[in-house]
């Protein structure tokens, strides 16, 4: 595809989306505005703005999404949209599982459209996506997911794993390194009937690839990225977590890294363990979530879905999470 031919459709996407988006007008109640947190509502929506600096820089954390608009889906995404007209918000990282159930088939494939284009269709989120691929893109044709960047201005995603350095405030720098944590789990390589891409994924080459990218790096603020939680409460196989321990952790810990972000889990957690330094948090599905409880280490949990923004500036890094009413239900400040 041309590049020419590239912009025309992503013209006539945003034009379709744009003409079908329930659109927010929203005014601040003026007698509340002062308070940490402002009440946004209109008519269709309603929400409340979290406390940022204004020197921050934000983006938005978004994962589990692709439901084709029902539960919570559209919702969340009108949210998404209209927090962004009031929070300058540089980038999505969108961690896994965009697309349910079996991943895409194609470039070209419908769930494009019924899954990511005509649901974040707001104007303020045709900004950069940067995505991962879940365990459900690896049903699917995972290369699909990275050729989709030469169809989409805003979906980059260069290869299976890869880091942005981003500016975090006025003076100091953020690493960013998003992952590819369904191959670094055993069992998604041993069904590869069912996830057939991730049998041929060299695991000890992206492991060094982090080790490395990570000890490369002098920025001051380090937060890593992918679809598996490292720790979490859940339903599903333990195994998955303890590999992720074994294989992942120790470069991690090693790194002195400020945060771990993960999906997967469809509800929102944050865990410490005790004998750790760094934040492991699990942020909620963008449309269908899950029953939570706390475990050993639990500084917060909730089944509510919903999405965090990470606010970062020179000396503090914010996650807030966000549920599906557009309420900021847990706040947690990270200072170095």
């Amino acid at each position: 595809m041309t590049f020419k031919n590239k912009i025309s459709l992503f013209i006539f996407s945003s034009y379709i989306c744009s003409a079908i988006f329930v659109g927010c007008q929203p005014s601040i109640n003026n007698a509340k505005a002062n308070e940490s947190i402002s009440k946004i509502s209109d008519s269709s929506l309603q929400y409340e703005l979290p406390q940022i600096d204004e020197d921050a820089k934000n983006f938005y954390v978004v994962n589990d999404l692709g439901r084709n608009g029902y539960y919570s889906q559209k919702k969340i995404a009108e949210l998404l949209g209209c927090m962004a007209e009031k929070i300058d918000i540089e980038f999505v990282a969108a961690l896994g599982d965009t697309h349910h159930f079996d991943g895409v088939a194609s470039v070209n494939d419908p769930l494009w459209m019924t899954n990511y284009e005509t649901i974040y269709s707001h104007p303020e989120l045709m900004i950069d996506w940067f995505p991962v691929c879940g365990n459900h893109e690896y049903r699917g044709n995972t290369q699909a997911v990275i050729d989709y960047s030469n169809i989409s201005r805003r979906w980059n995603m260069p290869s299976y794993y890869y880091s942005k350095t981003v500016d975090a405030g006025e003076n100091e720098k953020a690493l960013l390194l998003f992952i590819d944590t369904t191959p670094i789990i055993s069992k998604y390589k041993i069904e590869s009937e069912t996830y057939p891409d991730a049998k041929d994924k060299d695991v000890e080459k992206q492991l060094k690839w982090i080790d490395k990218t990570l000890n490369e790096s002098d920025a001051k603020w380090k937060i890593v990225m992918g679809h598996h939680p490292v720790f979490a409460q859940t339903l599903k196989s333990e195994s998955e977590r303890k590999e992720l321990q074994q294989k992942l952790m120790p470069i991690l810990e090693k790194h002195k890294i400020d945060a771990y972000m993960a999906g997967h889990i469809h509800s929102f957690q944050h865990i410490k363990p005790e004998s750790g330094e760094i934040e492991y948090f699990v942020n909620s599905s963008g449309s269908l979530s899950r029953n939570v409880s706390p475990i050993d280490g639990t500084r917060f949990c909730s089944s509510d879905p919903g999405f965090m923004i990470v606010s970062m500036n020179d000396n503090n890094l914010k996650f807030i999470m966000i549920n599906q009413d557009g309420k900021p239900i847990y706040t947690y400040d990270r200072k170095k």
